[in-house]
């Protein structure tokens, strides 16, 4: 119980008891109530802003835990991704290319997700670019591992028709040659015979007597034959399949029809002088995915690596082609 107060009374000259007005007490404990309650907000903002909760505790020890394991995860994302690269590099230089296919292009396998932001949901925390690059570097190996395996199932297909493959392959060169020396020309920019101009010569000239047997030099199927007084005269072409087609030009006599199927070895023509050409002899040209490439690098069936050593030092010197 509160102590109670006495003032001085100069008229009666006695000590009276002071009476306390309701109003003013109750505003001194509203003001207490007040102060009270401005201290506790304080202790609390202070307590909030530089001690963390039991609970809070708790959750920043979770978080920290599940940033270290994205952590770990996206180094073994990495890892996922050393290994893809060497796969793709294996499919590419190994595989494709003892089967003579097309490596795939690279902005196939690194395709990327365009239009709409795919992770739009994942913005706007605190660790949102740890959980971007992880989901996104996810979405590339996903992505990169569909484009491997349709590769591998090319690949498959493509080994299951090997024997079919090496049989169609022009692999042999279109006229009797063993020494070599019917070889007057070969690819590349040679001096043109008529014009006195260097042109790109997209075939080889075999020399040879009018009549001396022309030979397909793989299996395939006669998707062209032209009976012709210029350009390359009388012409036969092969489609091998696999993309390889041949091309025979200036020849005396055509034996096969269009549409016939014709195995490696068979007698197709007979070498002559027709069209535009300056003595008889065969224009031979090999073709992969409609573009000629140099048929010497595929005579390896009937000559050996130190014919083709003498063979490719030869096609470096400066000649004239007969056509």
């Amino acid at each position: 119980m509160g102590k109670e107060k006495y003032f001085f009374n100069h008229l009666t000259l006695t000590f009276e008891r002071a009476k306390r007005p309701i109003k003013k007490q109750l505003g001194r404990f509203i003001l207490f109530l007040a102060g009270v309650a401005v201290f506790a907000t304080l202790v609390l903002f202070v307590a909030y802003s530089f001690f963390d909760s039991p609970k809070e505790k708790i959750l920043k020890r979770e978080l920290a835990q599940m940033k270290f394991q994205y952590e770990v995860l996206d180094d073994r994302m990495d890892h996922v991704v050393a290994v893809m690269d060497d796969i793709q590099d294996r499919d590419d230089n190994i595989y494709r290319v003892i089967f003579e296919s097309e490596p795939i292009p690279s902005a196939v396998r690194q395709a990327g997700f365009g239009g709409v932001n795919r992770y739009a949901k994942l913005e706007g925390y605190k660790n949102s670019d740890i959980l971007i690059q992880t989901t996104e570097k996810l979405d590339k190996i996903t992505s990169q591992l569909v484009v491997q395996s349709k590769s591998f199932d090319e690949v498959f297909e493509m080994s299951k028709n090997k024997a079919k493959f090496l049989s169609s392959l022009p692999a042999i060169q279109p006229v009797s040659n063993k020494d070599l020396r019917r070889l007057s020309s070969f690819f590349g920019y040679r001096m043109d015979p008529f014009y006195k101009v260097m042109k790109h010569h997209e075939g080889v000239d075999f020399s040879a007597p009018v009549g001396t047997d022309i030979y397909a030099t793989g299996d395939g199927v006669v998707v062209e034959v032209d009976a012709s007084r210029r350009g390359y005269g009388n012409s036969v072409m092969i489609d091998h399949g696999f993309g390889y087609s041949t091309f025979y030009a200036h020849c005396s006599k055509i034996i096969v029809k269009r549409g016939q199927q014709i195995k490696r070895g068979q007698v197709i023509a007979k070498v002559g002088n027709t069209g535009k050409s300056t003595a008889p002899h065969l224009h031979y040209e090999v073709h992969k995915n409609s573009r000629p490439i140099d048929p010497i690098n595929y005579f390896f069936s009937d000559i050996t690596p130190e014919e083709y050593e003498l063979m490719l030092e030869r096609s470096q010197r400066p000649s004239q082609t007969l056509d």
